[in-house]
């Protein structure tokens, strides 16, 4: 695994990241990209995919672009699973061993270690990033940015 994580520059990602949110795709287009380069680039990230606050359900996140296996889990209340948890504290969580986590959300059994990061936009929460991986512990600081 630390030869994986050598071979990572996130802020060659980050720039990846910011050409295709300033490329005149929709939003969903350019989401789903964003989760196809952080899967194809960084190889312990087995799902990536982007939960979005309910417009019309403040406290409720619906799936939205992803990358990897199809799951279940396309409407989670704040404070219920991880991404729910992290919704509601408003900060990333790392679970490098999903097996020893009490509110977990299993979305298959090959997901060993997740990670969720908050989207915000002007201070208010407008969805997050969650990624699985098939590897146990595999995230470092570097993940979170």
């Amino acid at each position: 695994m630390k030869d994986r994580r050598n071979q990572i520059s996130f802020d060659k990602l980050l720039e990846e990241i910011k050409i295709i949110i300033k490329s005149d795709k929709k939003r969903d287009e350019e989401l789903e990209e964003i989760c196809k380069l952080l899967k194809e680039k960084i190889l312990y990230y087995n799902w990536v995919g982007l939960y979005l606050v309910n417009p019309s359900k403040d406290r409720e996140l619906i799936l939205g672009p992803f990358i990897g296996e199809p799951t279940e889990h396309i409407r989670i209340p704040s404070g219920r699973g991880v991404c729910g948890r992290a919704a509601e504290e408003g900060k990333t969580i790392i679970v490098q061993d999903v097996s020893m986590e009490v509110n977990y959300l299993a979305c298959s059994l090959k997901v060993k270690a997740e990670i969720v990061v908050p989207i915000f936009k002007n201070s208010k929460l407008i969805g997050e990033i969650d990624i699985d991986s098939h590897y146990p512990s595999p995230f470092r600081e570097g993940d979170k940015s």
